[in-house]
């Protein structure tokens, strides 16, 4: 019943705690990797055309445009080590109110990603959520804006959030993927980013696209399909992936200069399962 992002996406990266440069260059590359740019296939923005699948009551679809905007870093973590879910919506208000070069407010296309470091502890992560998705309040921000946070779990819980890089004790003789980056924590948190924009565009003001009966506990396009990255995908099985000659790494995504991802499905409604681009089928 609510709109999707049907306009023009300019995704602005807040990074909260120290971040190493490299390291938010990965980043950058998805984002800017997921409207149409060189690269072989299969590529993230065909990927993103399954998110494009989803329309609003108008029948206006997710939009094919998502750039990367104006960035905000915190580096001294002004809201402290341990953020609660209503200060993830504190530091999207610093970083539009702040007094030097604030973070442009734009409701029609914006969408604000808090990204925290490893030093940071986020309220549910690694028990409940390795991201999540929402919108500002009014009383809050001063806007409704939609946002997500996604948070660095390499010091907490990489079994857990930065799977496959990283696998449970438990799935004994499973082997983790080597990162297709070399970071286990954010090429995991390019996963997470992945699933989380898919669901902001889908599901902005949590009254679009989702399953369930209660909006604020939603089951979304990407909640449907996690653990699955290819073809066959499903329980313990990651479903095909693609080896990189150079590294020996996982991936199933190609980006920007040469860069790979790997990133799960997402729900596909006019397939009615979960799927993404195969290099075979392309």
């Amino acid at each position: 019943m609510g709109p999707v992002l049907a306009s023009a996406i300019t995704v602005h990266p807040i990074w909260y705690g120290p971040w190493p440069v490299a390291h938010k260059r990965t980043i950058r590359a998805f984002i800017r990797s997921l409207s149409s740019s060189p690269a072989p296939l299969p590529t993230v923005s065909a990927w993103w055309r399954t998110v494009r699948l989803y329309t609003d009551q108008t029948s206006a679809n997710v939009t094919g445009s998502v750039t990367l905007g104006a960035e905000k870093s915190d580096v001294r973590m002004s809201r402290g080590a341990k953020l609660s879910r209503m200060d993830i919506q504190r530091v999207v208000r610093d970083a539009v109110t702040a007094t030097t070069r604030p973070l442009p407010v734009d409701p029609a296309g914006g969408v604000y990603l808090v990204l925290t470091s490893p030093d940071v502890a986020v309220e549910d992560f690694c028990s409940a959520a390795c991201g999540f998705h929402y919108f500002t309040f009014p009383a809050v921000v001063g806007h409704t804006l939609p946002y997500a946070w996604v948070g660095n779990s390499a010091r907490r819980c990489p079994e857990v959030c930065a799977y496959p890089f990283a696998v449970p004790a438990y799935a004994v003789g499973r082997k983790p993927e080597a990162p297709p980056n070399g970071d286990v924590g954010v090429d995991g948190m390019v996963s997470v980013v992945a699933h989380e924009l898919a669901e902001v565009a889908s599901n902005p003001l949590a009254n679009a696209w989702y399953a369930g009966g209660d909006p604020s506990f939603p089951t979304e396009i990407a909640d449907l399909c996690e653990g699955i990255y290819g073809t066959g995908g499903g329980g313990a099985y990651t479903g095909q992936l693609l080896t990189d000659e150079r590294n020996g790494a996982a991936y199933n995504v190609n980006g920007e200069g040469g860069r790979r991802f790997l990133v799960q499905w997402v729900w596909n409604p006019m397939l009615n399962y979960c799927s993404g681009p195969n290099a075979l089928d392309q």
